[in-house]
């Protein structure tokens, strides 16, 4: 859980290891041919034109740098005085610090308090943090990037003592949670970000790309996240699924120069575009890519599609081996954390936004190392009427 993990993910794996249910899958499996055929077949002559246009639109609307915010304009004041904890699954992952940051300038505006008490990517460690964040009866408590299923003791603890919750990629889907309580999870949409990284393959490759999807089947989310991709994938015939690579996320760095070699050695030429559901397999698959000769600007073209962590930007930026990025804007979501709160202290309802998918390229990144859109901060302070 040390390097460049997704919190969801890793705090996923974390929950399965801690339930000994990690399925077989965990240990050194092939990366599983698609069902269908165990040799990809050759595009069709007609292609995929009605797909191809869509996923052009939908790739060319989702790298725009210059949207207007579609977040929230009314809703409560500023409350006077609170504090709040983020408790985090451990602040060495990229994604979880860049979140408790944008927290910390937020709270800043709005006149609050922030602690940050690290669960050091452990279930001990995280059950610990939110033990010791309950004990100090804050006015709200993050669940910053672990499973709560993990925490059930001391989340049923909050709930009783009153202080409400509010999850970032505390589980799967954005909005409000009954079980576990939260007043809402703050993440993108995983369809979305499926989606838009299948439709940059499809827009990219011109309906015509042999693709390998890196995912980990034992994590649900991750399993589910890759399935998406695949069936988008699926809707453009020139676009042949030549392997699903199972590489459990703390083995990647271990496993994927393997895999990767072994999958240039099945494919050549014919692997022309990849998908991760998270940039972590890119960093590990380079060394291969490199011996083998493969340039950094490609082919295979790599998309990640999720967390968009400064590392992955640098590859990005550089041609190093992975071409595009999913990223979530996560100092907007901190600034979203306090707006929510903000409304469960005036006992409204959570605001019910979802920030955009976002495609970054080395074309619009403007060489930053993160997503951070325009606009949001000053929608959040005229709508708390703070300066």
């Amino acid at each position: 859980m040390h390097r460049n993990r997704h919190p969801l993910l890793a705090a996923a794996a974390l929950w399965a290891a801690a339930a000994g249910a990690l399925v077989a899958g965990c240990g050194g499996s092939p990366p599983r041919p698609p069902a269908a055929a165990s040799s990809p077949a050759p595009p069709p002559a007609t292609g995929c034109p009605e797909v191809l246009a869509k996923a052009k639109e939908a790739v060319a609307r989702a790298e725009r740098t210059d949207a207007s915010w579609t977040g929230p304009t009314t809703g409560p004041e500023a409350a006077d005085d609170r504090t709040v904890v983020f408790v985090a699954q451990t602040m060495t992952n990229p994604g979880v610090a860049g979140v408790a940051k944008g927290l910390r300038e937020a709270a800043a505006a709005i006149g609050w308090q922030v602690r940050v008490i690290d669960g050091q990517g452990t279930p001990a460690g995280i059950q610990a943090a939110l033990s010791q964040a309950v004990t100090l009866k804050p006015s709200g408590i993050v669940i910053g990037g672990f499973d709560p299923r993990l925490t059930a003791q001391q989340t049923a603890r909050a709930a009783a003592a009153g202080i409400p919750l509010i999850g970032w990629h505390a589980v799967g889907s954005p909005g409000p949670s009954t079980s576990p309580p939260l007043f809402t999870n703050i993440t993108t949409k995983v369809e979305e970000v499926a989606g838009i990284s299948a439709d940059w393959v499809i827009a990219t490759s011109g309906g015509d790309a042999g693709v390998v999807v890196f995912t980990d089947d034992s994590i649900p989310f991750a399993h589910h996240k890759s399935e998406l991709i695949e069936q988008r994938l699926g809707t453009c015939p020139g676009v042949r699924l030549l392997a699903s690579a199972n590489i459990p996320i703390p083995d990647a760095s271990q496993r994927t120069p393997q895999q990767v070699s072994s999958l240039l050695s099945r494919f050549g030429h014919r692997w022309t575009h990849s998908v991760a559901i998270n940039d972590l397999y890119f960093a590990d698959a380079a060394p291969a890519l490199r011996a083998a000769g493969r340039p950094g600007a490609g082919p295979p073209f790599n998309i990640g599609a999720g967390d968009g962590d400064p590392s992955a930007f640098q590859r990005v930026n550089s041609h190093g081996y992975q071409a595009a990025t999913v990223p979530e804007p996560l100092a907007q979501q901190g600034w979203q954390i306090v707006d929510e709160f903000n409304r469960a202290f005036a006992g409204q309802p959570a605001s019910g936004y979802v920030a955009p998918v976002h495609v970054v390229t080395a074309d619009n990144s403007g060489g930053a190392t993160s997503w951070d859109p325009q606009g949001y901060q000053e929608a959040y302070r005229k709508l708390w009427h703070v300066d």
